[in-house]
Protein backbone atom coordinates (compact mmCIF):
# COMPACT_ATOMS: atom_id res chain seq x y z
CA UNK A 1 0.00 0.00 0.00
CA UNK A 2 1.36 3.22 -0.82
CA UNK A 3 1.17 5.88 1.66
CA UNK A 4 0.14 9.54 0.32
CA UNK A 5 -2.55 12.14 -0.51
CA UNK A 6 -5.34 10.94 -2.01
CA UNK A 7 -5.60 10.82 -5.95
CA UNK A 8 -8.97 12.38 -5.50
CA UNK A 9 -8.89 16.13 -4.71
CA UNK A 10 -11.11 16.45 -1.33
CA UNK A 11 -12.86 19.44 -0.20
CA UNK A 12 -9.69 20.81 2.39
CA UNK A 13 -6.91 20.26 3.89
CA UNK A 14 -8.74 18.86 7.28
CA UNK A 15 -10.24 16.46 5.05
CA UNK A 16 -6.91 15.18 3.42
CA UNK A 17 -5.95 15.36 6.80
CA UNK A 18 -8.43 13.21 8.33
CA UNK A 19 -8.53 10.32 5.17
CA UNK A 20 -4.28 9.89 5.62
CA UNK A 21 -5.33 9.41 9.63
CA UNK A 22 -8.23 7.08 8.22
CA UNK A 23 -5.73 5.14 6.26
CA UNK A 24 -2.66 5.06 8.73
CA UNK A 25 -4.41 4.04 12.09
CA UNK A 26 -6.30 1.48 12.63
CA UNK A 27 -8.78 0.62 15.58
CA UNK A 28 -6.81 -0.27 18.93
CA UNK A 29 -7.33 -3.37 20.27
CA UNK A 30 -7.47 -4.11 23.69
CA UNK A 31 -5.79 -7.10 23.92
CA UNK A 32 -2.35 -5.06 22.86
CA UNK A 33 -1.23 -1.79 22.53
CA UNK A 34 -0.68 -0.46 18.76
CA UNK A 35 1.86 -0.21 17.60
CA UNK A 36 3.33 2.98 15.52
CA UNK A 37 2.58 3.57 12.39
CA UNK A 38 5.17 3.27 9.57
CA UNK A 39 7.59 6.26 9.27
CA UNK A 40 6.21 6.99 5.29
CA UNK A 41 2.61 7.35 6.91
CA UNK A 42 3.87 9.61 9.22
CA UNK A 43 5.79 11.67 6.98
CA UNK A 44 2.56 11.87 4.72
CA UNK A 45 0.48 13.01 7.59
CA UNK A 46 3.43 15.46 8.84
CA UNK A 47 3.46 17.23 5.18
CA UNK A 48 -0.08 17.70 5.34
CA UNK A 49 -0.26 19.18 8.54
CA UNK A 50 2.75 21.51 7.76
CA UNK A 51 0.70 23.13 4.73
CA UNK A 52 -2.32 23.98 7.24
CA UNK A 53 -2.77 27.56 7.93
CA UNK A 54 -4.64 29.11 10.45
CA UNK A 55 -7.26 30.13 8.14
CA UNK A 56 -8.00 26.59 7.03
CA UNK A 57 -9.47 25.53 10.03
CA UNK A 58 -11.33 28.82 10.84
CA UNK A 59 -8.80 30.29 12.89
CA UNK A 60 -7.41 33.77 13.63
CA UNK A 61 -4.77 35.18 15.50
CA UNK A 62 -6.58 37.17 17.44
CA UNK A 63 -9.43 34.41 18.41
CA UNK A 64 -8.07 33.80 22.20
CA UNK A 65 -7.47 37.71 23.22
CA UNK A 66 -10.86 38.85 23.65
CA UNK A 67 -11.67 37.69 27.11
CA UNK A 68 -11.80 35.36 29.90
CA UNK A 69 -14.13 32.73 29.19
CA UNK A 70 -16.77 31.05 30.33
CA UNK A 71 -17.29 27.29 31.45
CA UNK A 72 -15.04 24.09 32.04
CA UNK A 73 -13.96 21.62 29.64
CA UNK A 74 -14.57 18.22 30.93
CA UNK A 75 -12.35 15.24 29.28
CA UNK A 76 -10.23 12.51 29.25
CA UNK A 77 -7.08 14.93 29.09
CA UNK A 78 -8.37 16.93 32.57
CA UNK A 79 -9.50 14.21 34.26
CA UNK A 80 -8.36 15.10 38.10
CA UNK A 81 -7.71 18.82 36.63
CA UNK A 82 -9.03 21.52 39.38
CA UNK A 83 -10.97 24.60 38.62
CA UNK A 84 -8.57 27.83 38.50
CA UNK A 85 -9.27 31.45 39.59
CA UNK A 86 -12.33 33.36 37.76
CA UNK A 87 -9.93 35.52 36.16
CA UNK A 88 -7.58 33.44 34.82
CA UNK A 89 -7.59 32.98 31.09
CA UNK A 90 -8.84 30.16 29.70
CA UNK A 91 -6.77 27.56 26.97
CA UNK A 92 -9.55 26.57 24.32
CA UNK A 93 -10.14 23.30 23.23
CA UNK A 94 -11.51 23.30 19.59
CA UNK A 95 -12.59 19.90 18.60
CA UNK A 96 -12.40 18.57 14.77
CA UNK A 97 -13.29 15.10 14.95
CA UNK A 98 -12.44 11.86 17.11
CA UNK A 99 -12.93 7.91 16.88
CA UNK A 100 -11.25 5.10 18.84
CA UNK A 101 -8.50 5.17 16.58
CA UNK A 102 -7.40 8.87 16.38
CA UNK A 103 -8.60 12.22 17.41
CA UNK A 104 -8.13 15.72 15.20
CA UNK A 105 -8.36 18.90 17.38
CA UNK A 106 -6.99 22.58 18.40
CA UNK A 107 -5.67 23.95 21.56
CA UNK A 108 -5.85 27.44 21.54
CA UNK A 109 -3.06 29.44 24.01
CA UNK A 110 -3.18 33.14 25.40
CA UNK A 111 -0.30 34.42 26.05
CA UNK A 112 1.34 32.78 29.19
CA UNK A 113 -0.75 29.62 29.30
CA UNK A 114 0.96 26.93 30.68
CA UNK A 115 -0.07 22.81 29.60
CA UNK A 116 1.89 21.40 32.31
CA UNK A 117 3.84 18.20 31.97
CA UNK A 118 1.93 15.48 30.85
CA UNK A 119 2.39 11.78 29.24
CA UNK A 120 0.80 10.64 26.40
CA UNK A 121 0.63 6.11 27.29
CA UNK A 122 0.54 3.61 23.85
CA UNK A 123 -0.01 6.82 21.73
CA UNK A 124 1.52 8.77 18.43
CA UNK A 125 1.10 12.10 18.54
CA UNK A 126 1.82 14.46 15.94
CA UNK A 127 2.00 18.79 16.59
CA UNK A 128 1.84 22.09 14.38
CA UNK A 129 1.90 25.58 15.86
CA UNK A 130 -0.65 27.33 14.02
CA UNK A 131 0.57 30.80 14.98
CA UNK A 132 2.33 32.27 17.62
CA UNK A 133 5.04 30.85 19.55
CA UNK A 134 5.16 28.48 22.66
CA UNK A 135 7.98 27.16 25.02
CA UNK A 136 8.54 23.10 24.20
CA UNK A 137 9.80 21.24 26.71
CA UNK A 138 9.58 17.14 26.79
CA UNK A 139 11.47 14.01 28.52
CA UNK A 140 11.32 10.22 27.46
CA UNK A 141 11.88 7.51 29.71
CA UNK A 142 15.19 6.22 30.89
CA UNK A 143 14.83 2.40 29.86
CA UNK A 144 15.42 0.16 31.82
CA UNK A 145 13.93 2.43 34.55
CA UNK A 146 16.19 3.68 37.31
CA UNK A 147 14.83 5.12 40.41
CA UNK A 148 16.35 6.59 43.41
CA UNK A 149 16.37 5.12 46.86
CA UNK A 150 13.35 6.01 48.68
CA UNK A 151 12.25 8.69 46.39
CA UNK A 152 8.80 8.38 44.47
CA UNK A 153 10.62 9.86 40.64
CA UNK A 154 11.53 8.27 37.81
CA UNK A 155 14.60 9.14 35.72
CA UNK A 156 14.32 10.49 32.16
CA UNK A 157 16.64 12.41 29.34
CA UNK A 158 15.78 15.69 28.36
CA UNK A 159 14.34 15.91 24.59
CA UNK A 160 12.94 19.26 23.97
CA UNK A 161 14.10 22.39 25.66
CA UNK A 162 13.04 25.14 23.00
CA UNK A 163 10.69 27.86 21.88
CA UNK A 164 9.07 27.11 18.80
CA UNK A 165 7.35 29.80 16.70
CA UNK A 166 5.16 29.81 13.38
CA UNK A 167 5.73 28.41 11.12
CA UNK A 168 7.50 25.76 12.01
CA UNK A 169 7.85 21.78 10.76
CA UNK A 170 5.30 19.78 12.36
CA UNK A 171 6.72 17.65 15.33
CA UNK A 172 6.08 13.97 16.32
CA UNK A 173 6.49 12.30 19.10
CA UNK A 174 5.75 8.20 20.04
CA UNK A 175 4.91 5.81 22.89
CA UNK A 176 8.72 5.36 23.57
CA UNK A 177 10.53 8.06 21.80
CA UNK A 178 10.17 12.20 20.31
CA UNK A 179 9.62 13.54 23.70
CA UNK A 180 6.55 11.58 24.62
CA UNK A 181 6.30 13.81 27.88
CA UNK A 182 6.08 17.40 27.20
CA UNK A 183 4.91 20.36 28.53
CA UNK A 184 3.83 23.51 26.56
CA UNK A 185 4.27 27.63 27.98
CA UNK A 186 2.78 29.89 25.24
CA UNK A 187 5.23 32.97 24.46
CA UNK A 188 2.68 34.68 22.51
CA UNK A 189 -0.92 33.62 22.14
CA UNK A 190 -0.95 30.73 19.75
CA UNK A 191 -2.55 27.43 18.58
CA UNK A 192 -1.25 23.91 18.42
CA UNK A 193 -3.40 21.32 15.52
CA UNK A 194 -3.08 17.92 17.34
CA UNK A 195 -3.72 14.34 16.06
CA UNK A 196 -3.51 11.89 18.67
CA UNK A 197 -3.45 8.07 17.72
CA UNK A 198 -5.17 7.17 19.89
CA UNK A 199 -6.85 9.77 21.94
CA UNK A 200 -7.20 9.00 25.55
CA UNK A 201 -9.42 6.31 26.92
CA UNK A 202 -9.66 5.68 30.30
CA UNK A 203 -11.12 2.46 29.73
CA UNK A 204 -8.39 1.36 27.61
CA UNK A 205 -6.02 2.56 29.87
CA UNK A 206 -4.64 5.76 28.09
CA UNK A 207 -4.92 8.33 30.90
CA UNK A 208 -3.29 11.62 31.18
CA UNK A 209 -1.02 11.52 34.21
CA UNK A 210 0.53 15.11 35.10
CA UNK A 211 4.25 15.52 36.56
CA UNK A 212 6.63 17.64 37.72
CA UNK A 213 10.20 17.50 36.75
CA UNK A 214 13.55 18.06 39.19
CA UNK A 215 17.11 18.99 38.06
CA UNK A 216 19.14 15.67 38.46
CA UNK A 217 20.95 17.68 41.18
CA UNK A 218 18.39 16.73 43.61
CA UNK A 219 19.29 13.47 43.93
CA UNK A 220 23.06 13.18 45.20
CA UNK A 221 24.12 9.79 45.22
CA UNK A 222 23.16 9.82 41.62
CA UNK A 223 25.06 12.96 40.00
CA UNK A 224 27.81 10.24 38.30
CA UNK A 225 26.31 8.34 36.90
CA UNK A 226 25.82 9.97 34.02
CA UNK A 227 28.19 12.51 31.61
CA UNK A 228 25.81 15.25 31.09
CA UNK A 229 23.94 15.59 34.14
CA UNK A 230 21.90 18.79 32.42
CA UNK A 231 20.31 16.66 29.89
CA UNK A 232 18.29 14.24 32.12
CA UNK A 233 15.91 14.98 34.72
CA UNK A 234 14.00 13.24 37.85
CA UNK A 235 10.47 13.05 37.24
CA UNK A 236 7.48 12.99 39.77
CA UNK A 237 4.15 12.37 38.90
CA UNK A 238 0.92 14.71 40.70
CA UNK A 239 -1.32 12.77 42.31
CA UNK A 240 -3.26 15.72 43.60
CA UNK A 241 -5.33 18.29 41.47
CA UNK A 242 -3.35 20.15 38.75
CA UNK A 243 -5.01 23.39 37.75
CA UNK A 244 -5.91 23.90 33.93
CA UNK A 245 -8.38 26.27 33.03
CA UNK A 246 -9.80 25.02 29.50
CA UNK A 247 -13.26 25.73 27.83
CA UNK A 248 -14.24 23.92 24.68
CA UNK A 249 -14.48 26.58 21.86
CA UNK A 250 -16.79 26.52 18.32
CA UNK A 251 -14.82 25.16 15.38
CA UNK A 252 -15.90 27.29 12.40
CA UNK A 253 -13.55 25.65 10.48
CA UNK A 254 -14.41 23.18 7.43
CA UNK A 255 -16.30 19.57 8.68
CA UNK A 256 -14.53 16.24 7.94
CA UNK A 257 -16.69 14.30 5.98
CA UNK A 258 -17.11 10.38 7.24
CA UNK A 259 -16.52 9.15 3.49
CA UNK A 260 -14.06 6.18 4.30
CA UNK A 261 -16.46 4.38 6.84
Amino acid sequence: MAWGVPTRLPSSRVQTLYELCKRTFPSPSSAAPPSPPPASAVRAISSIMDTISPVDVGLRDDNLEDGGGHGFFESSFMKGSARAARWAQPITYLHIYECDAFSIGIFCLPTSAVIPLHDHPGMTVLSKILYGSMHVKSYDWIEPTVLPSNQPVRLAKLHTDNVLTAPCPTTVLYPQSGGNLHSFTSVASCAVLDVLAPPYSENDGRVCTYFHDYPFSSFSERTKMVDRPDDYAWIEAINSPVNIYMRPGMYTGPTVQDRLS
